[in-house]
């Protein structure tokens, strides 16, 4: 009992020196710095496709007393593609959490790698968004950034940004498969052909969709290699030429955020295709449902692809689909 009390006392008066050594010291409000700044943030998550955008919001200040903002630009390393643009209005939230923008200069101008904007306003602090719409010419590359303003004293300021990786993938979203109709896929060219298409372009096909409803067997949609046993692809008359075998895995809950377009924040980026390994996988898979999907792989060894069901319907017996698709070195 003398033990405990002892060493409850002795944790006590640790507390009390704790307590006595954690004096609040006198709180003073932050001089705010005269000179202009500048910051920036990236929007966007996740992999940078070809084609998609690398949003930017950059934000610049100066106190009111000494001057005004009067330009703003962004330089990227590799010129973007038609669509590159630096917004000429500044946002902020409002208490509802909706963005709000307010023009604060003249439409922006993309000569090469850089766009530029004029305020026409008098504008102490902004914060702009900028849109980068990744090009062809990036691919497999990386990519910075330099943000800079001008302030009406003189004064200048820059903001780099990077570099970010430039992915080799390629992306197509929602092509429709119809069975009996369009319904040979291409991963080469991600697309889905006729009968008569594909038998101008057999050495392409790597996929036939179809839907069944056989009594006792659970089939409905499916996504079949020319070059399955036949039990697999019943009804199916093969165009000519039409006989590739490719390997597939049926995969659920894998919905990609850039194909799937949900709440989902996960990615495949190019390291899930290096690293992908389908050594004996099946040539078919059936029963594929709409949020799921299927990683493949051509016969030749060339492409990989995830090949995302966005949607399915039975009684038309067709499916929405994109596709990742991934060109093997």
């Amino acid at each position: 009992m003398l033990i405990k009390t002892f060493s409850y006392t002795s944790l006590f008066l640790s507390f009390l020196l704790v307590m006595t050594g954690c004096k609040d010291e006198d709180y003073a409000l932050p001089v705010p710095k005269s000179e202009l700044q500048n910051d920036a943030i990236k929007r966007t998550l996740g992999p940078n496709l070809v084609g998609l955008d690398i949003e930017f919001a950059y934000a610049m200040a100066i106190l009111p007393e000494k001057g005004k903002i009067v330009s703003a630009q962004v330089e990227a390393s590799i010129a973007g593609a038609t669509g590159t643009y630096l917004e000429h209005r500044s946002y902020y939230t409002n208490g509802s959490g909706e963005d709000v923008g307010v023009e604060v200069a003249a439409p922006s101008t993309t000569t090469g790698a850089t766009s530029s904007v004029t305020f026409n306003r008098d504008t102490s602090a902004a914060t702009l968004r900028y849109f980068y719409r990744i090009p062809e010419e990036a691919r497999g590359k990386t990519v910075s950034f330099t943000f800079s303003a001008k302030s009406s004293n003189g004064e200048s300021v820059s903001y780099a940004m990077g570099p970010y990786t430039i992915t080799n993938m390629d992306m197509k979203l929602d092509m429709v498969a119809t069975d009996a109709a369009a319904c040979y896929i291409s991963i080469e060219d991600m697309a889905i052909y006729t009968a008569a298409e594909a038998a101008a372009n057999p050495g392409k096909i790597d996929l036939v969709y179809l839907h069944r409803t056989p009594t006792g067997l659970t089939f409905n949609h499916a996504l079949v290699s020319p070059a399955a046993d036949p039990q697999y692809l019943p009804g199916v008359t093969l165009p000519a030429g039409v006989n590739r075998s490719t390997k597939v895995n049926k995969v659920w809950n894998l919905r990609d955020f850039h194909l799937a377009r949900l709440q989902y924040g996960v990615y495949i980026d190019d390291v899930d295709f290096q690293e992908l390994n389908l050594e004996g996988a099946p040539n078919f898979a059936i029963n594929v449902r709409a949020e799921a999907g299927v990683w493949a792989e051509t016969a030749d060894g060339r492409y990989r692809a995830y090949i995302y069901v966005n949607k399915v319907n039975n009684g038309a017996k067709n499916a929405t689909i994109s596709m990742k698709r991934y060109t093997m070195p």
